[in-house]
């Protein structure tokens, strides 16, 4: 299971009630955040969950209202008792840029371990499983991820013993991708039925519509995308401002083949998302607007 919350779904500045963009995903024990609004780690107090067990933080891009919460949550992070190292993943000078934050936030007692991107796609395994940064088209350097987490194949004893597969191996062999029994190796391959369909979850925000979101978000469970604008006719200001209308993102959303859709990142200006709604579904049917704390529960579909 993989729980998802959308911390905050503000874009450009906080309102009394939106916060600044800011997600957070839980999965088998630790927590991976991706951007930091000010006033993070409040919302993630306001969810119920901890900030304790963070691991990771993915950072878009380098404008304010995306990593300013960061000296916030990281000094709240050590008065938690956070000692164990934190992975930090974002655009080529990373480093320079956090340090330069931290300079009123110093004396946090865990490493942070910088994952500068310099390349247009990069790929990661991460604990159990794979982050994938692709190139946006933002006016600076901006990234997006999506998150895939494989699925095991079932086990299956008729294979297992055509294969002469020891009974000792049955188990470990479920959890490893080989076992020795008695000086001989044997593979998951030889016990377990065809792979089955893992979970997709898939962030975009602040960019033009570009074919890399396609091809990383097709057939996410949840694509999480920003539209800045719920009116259609705003669309130069999108382009002038390299961001999306709500039209563009179910765009998107229709051709990735995803399940589902929340929208986010909104205009201090666009006051309501609802009203744009009966338009944007007529695109992509199952696109929602996002708000804050909104919350999902991806759960493993059960074989068909």
């Amino acid at each position: 299971m993989l729980d998802v919350c959308l911390l905050g779904c503000s874009g450009m500045m906080p309102l009394p009630k939106r916060a600044l963009t800011a997600l957070m995903v839980r999965y088998s024990g630790s927590s991976l955040l991706v951007d930091c609004g000010e006033g993070t780690q409040v919302q993630i107090r306001k969810q119920g969950w901890s900030f304790h067990d963070i691991d990771t933080i993915c950072i878009t891009h380098f404008h304010g209202d995306h990593i300013s919460g960061l000296p916030g949550l990281l000094l709240s992070m050590g008065n938690a008792d956070r000692r164990e190292p934190v992975t930090m993943i974002g655009p080529r000078g990373l480093k320079k840029v956090v340090n330069a934050l931290m300079v009123i936030a110093q004396g946090v007692p865990f490493e942070i371990k910088f994952v500068e991107l310099t390349e247009p796609e990069q790929s990661f395994e991460m604990k159990g499983f794979t982050l994938h940064a692709y190139k946006l088209d933002h006016n600076v350097t901006c990234y997006g991820y999506t998150m895939e987490i494989p699925r095991a194949g079932k086990f299956d004893m008729e294979k297992a013993k055509e294969n002469q597969v020891p009974m000792a191996a049955w188990s470990p062999l479920q959890k490893k991708e080989e076992v020795t029994v008695n000086g001989v190796t044997y593979t998951r391959d030889q016990v377990l039925g065809p792979e089955r369909k893992g979970l997709k979850l898939t962030y975009c925000t602040d960019t033009r519509p570009v074919e890399s979101i396609v091809r990383y978000g097709m057939h996410s469970d949840l694509f999480i995308c920003e539209g800045m604008y719920g009116d259609a006719g705003k669309l130069k200001n999108a382009k002038d401002k390299k961001h999306m209308t709500f039209e563009e993102a179910a765009d998107l959303a229709k051709r990735a083949e995803v399940a589902e859709m929340w929208l986010t990142h909104y205009s201090p200006s666009l006051v309501r998302p609802d009203p744009y709604m009966k338009s944007v579904r007529k695109i992509f049917p199952e696109t929602y607007p996002g708000k804050d704390l909104k919350s999902v529960t991806l759960k493993f579909k059960d074989d068909e």
